[in-house]
């Protein structure tokens, strides 16, 4: 059985204080500096004049301080399960200056969202929880609804491949990399929990899933092994 909602959420309240860190926050994602600072430029260069952007699943706020260097104009709106990420998030971004930041507790796949309210959307390590196929397409479509005409999306995440020879391939080079972090006592402390969390989806399906739910453009930022960064145009 995989976690539930509540058992994700108390994991994510206790580690509040390495989420908080630029460098300790993505250790366990491959290129998670690179990721981010290619996603910030993705969304500036695409919404130049943006002026509200949603982070979902933002936990402790790197990926919205990244886009408030490049966008300065922007109101933030976070999203999360943890309500100590949350808080933490606020405080972060208030420290940056007089910017506009809506916090809301709660579950994407359970959460309201206003209609074309977001120029950009951003998601990080977060879509990797949504279960079955009806969820998936459930929350595609809902962030599709919320940006404006011409707004993007951009995500950074986990991500399974189709054919299992490679995906045992992806999965080795991964654990070569968390051993070489932390050592195998990390590696496999990693590998738990994402046996017990996660359930992500292949590249090429999310690719084809923000085409079906109507974005005009998608796009790939980065791949390297089991992580990509990718997104799409209304």
């Amino acid at each position: 059985m995989k976690s539930t909602v509540d058992q994700i959420r108390q994991r994510f309240d206790q580690d509040v204080e390495r989420f908080s860190n630029f460098e300790t926050g993505q250790s366990a994602t491959i290129d998670a500096p690179l990721v981010m600072d290619l996603i910030a430029r993705a969304a500036a260069a695409t919404n130049p004049q943006a002026t509200h952007a949603l982070d979902v699943g933002c936990g402790a706020g790197n990926y919205a301080l990244k886009l408030l260097q490049l966008l300065p104009r922007l109101g933030i709106d976070l999203l999360d399960l943890s309500g100590p990420m949350l808080s933490r998030a606020a405080e972060r971004i208030a420290a940056t200056g007089p910017t506009e930041v809506v916090t809301c507790e709660g579950d994407v796949r359970d959460v309201s969202l206003t209609p074309e309210r977001y120029d950009v959307i951003v998601s990080a390590a977060t879509l990797h929880h949504l279960r079955g196929d009806d969820e998936w397409e459930s929350v595609f479509a809902k962030l599709y609804a919320a940006l404006k005409p011409g707004g993007s999306i951009w995500i950074s995440d986990l991500v399974e491949h189709s054919i299992p020879a490679v995906h045992a391939l992806m999965w080795e080079r991964y654990g070569e990399y968390l051993r070489e972090l932390g050592g195998a006592a990390y590696r496999d402390h990693v590998f738990s929990y994402i046996e017990q969390e996660d359930t992500p989806r292949p590249l090429t399906y999310q690719l084809d899933l923000l085409r079906a739910v109507g974005f005009r453009t998608v796009d790939v930022l980065h791949k390297n092994g089991s992580f990509a960064a990718f997104g799409g145009v209304k």
